[in-house]
This record gives C-alpha cells, structure tokens and sequence, in this order.
C-alpha cells in the first residue's frame, strides 16, 4: 500500500512539475497590411484575367476586422458592404461563406438570425502554416462563382508553409510556338497576385504610362526604340486602379534602346515608348508592390 502510495504521489508531482512548464502564451501568425495588398492585387490581376465586370475585395484579420478594401471600375455601390460581410463570415467561422450558403439553401433558414453573417458565395479564409489568419471577401463579379474565383486567387497569394514557399505551386512551362503566337499578339504569357510576364510587341508609338503598383522590368529581344522615363505625363487619365495613360511626357529622360538591352522603371515613373522602328518586341515582368 505504501509502494502504491509513493508510486501515485511521483507521478503527481511529475504532472505538476509538467504542466508548470507549460508555456503561458503561444506564437500565432498575423496577417499584416502588406499581405493584405498582395491578396487583393491577386484579386485584381484574376478579375483582368477572366474580364469580370466589376467586384469589390476586402480583406479582414482574424477577427473580422476590415483591413483593406479597393473597388474596381463598374462595380455597384453596395458591393464594399456584402464584399466585406462575406469576408468577415468566412475570418470569423473559418470556413467559405459558399458552406453557408449552402446550409441555408438546404433549408436551415435561422442562421440567417445570426449577426454579421453573410452567407453569400465569394468569402475565403486567408490560411498561413495552417492558421486562419483572415479572410477575403469578393462582390460584384459576373457570378457569385466568379466571386468565389477572385477571391480564392487572393487567398491562394497569401497561403505559404512553414519554410515560405507557395503551397501548390507549379512550374509553368511555355513552348517556342505559345511564346511566338503571343509576340504576335503582343499579350501576356502569365499574370498572377505577385508579378506578370508579358511578351510584348509594338509597331508604333505607345501612349505615356504610369503603374502605381507594378514595377517594370524591360528586355529587348528585337528591334530599337526611343524611350523617355521620369518627367510629367501629358493629359494624364486613370485608366484602371493605379493605372494612367497621356499623350506622351514632358521633360524626363530619353534613351535609345536596342537589341538585349534591359530597363527597370519603378512603380510610379511615368515612362513612353515615344519612337519605336518596327518590329520591336520586348518581354516585361511586371513585379506587384
């Protein structure tokens, strides 16, 4: 009895010894305004991929919190209110608002009762080594489909495991006769939430540009051109969200660009292809800020 005693009283002690070492706080991740950005620039670059109309994104924190909204071009005026009602429904139950929807379509009707509860398709949680850390909310797409779309490309931008690598990525492989077809068309080989490839052609004078968000990245593969950056952009207009385009630039500086030549024109310079002799083809990468 008093072996069994002693024998209950070590492993007591052992379970107090234990739990005292617990430690009192653990780390979590957090989403910050940065990533909050990325996610809706991943958005963005989807709606120009699949031509949406319109849509509202909004990111919130874990909490349901409106960190981020931005609103594109067509979009009807309460699309911020139920872009950030699904965002906030899919953070604070982490799961797609599309379950929900779902639920009630099935016929379990009072859960609309609940507060800050939209139970629209197109909300996403924004998961980080496996923690929900936020969520992304989209309105005012073609569909509530393409809602969805949009908004898993701006969760998928932000989703890394834990040695910072991008969960599901893939190699993209173009061949010489894709890449060729799209120097013809002058089109982009591949746009996504954090850079872009586009195989460029002119055969002729371009517009002035600025990209507020995106930094250019410029190879010439043939062909010469004048190209001025910097100065002031000529009867500037917004295009599209941190877009403009004018006329042409006043003052700047001019080069001429020939065959391998490499250009950086970073996010917010105005910059103009003022002269090209054709062909001129160049690829652009396109860096997201």
């Amino acid at each position: 009895m008093k072996s069994l005693t002693k024998l209950f009283s070590a492993v007591l002690l052992a379970a107090v010894a234990t739990s005292g070492n617990a430690q009192p706080i653990m780390q979590k991740q957090t989403l910050t305004l940065a990533g909050a950005k990325k996610a809706i620039a991943a958005a963005v670059a989807k709606a120009k991929e699949l031509n949406a109309p319109g849509g509202v994104i909004a990111v919130v924190d874990e909490g349901g919190n409106l960190m981020a909204v931005e609103r594109l071009d067509g979009t009807f005026a309460a699309g911020a209110l139920i872009s950030i009602g699904k965002a906030r429904t899919a953070a604070i139950f982490k799961r797609p608002t599309s379950v929900f929807e779902k639920i009630i379509r099935d016929g379990r009707t009072p859960m609309v009762a609940l507060n800050d509860f939209t139970p629209l398709q197109g909300g996403v949680p924004i998961e980080m080594n496996g923690q929900v850390v936020g969520a992304i909310g989209v309105s005012g797409a073609a569909s509530a489909q393409q809602d969805e779309e949009l908004a898993i490309a701006g969760a998928n931008a932000l989703s890394m495991n834990t040695n910072g690598a991008a969960m599901n990525s893939a190699v993209t492989f173009f061949d010489s006769k894709t890449v060729a077809a799209a120097f013809v068309k002058g089109q982009p080989l591949l746009e996504n939430g954090e850079y872009k490839i586009h195989a460029s052609h002119r055969d002729a004078a371009g517009k002035a540009e600025v990209h507020e968000h995106e930094t250019d990245i410029i190879y010439v593969l043939e062909g010469t051109a004048t190209f001025v950056t910097g100065g002031k952009v000529v009867g500037g207009e917004i295009t599209g969200p941190g877009e403009i385009r004018g006329a042409g630039i006043e003052g700047g500086e001019t080069r001429k660009l020939v065959k391998g030549d490499v250009v950086v024109v970073p996010q917010g310079t105005p910059h103009w292809f003022k002269e090209v002799k054709a062909p001129f083809n160049y690829y652009v990468v396109k860096s997201i800020n």
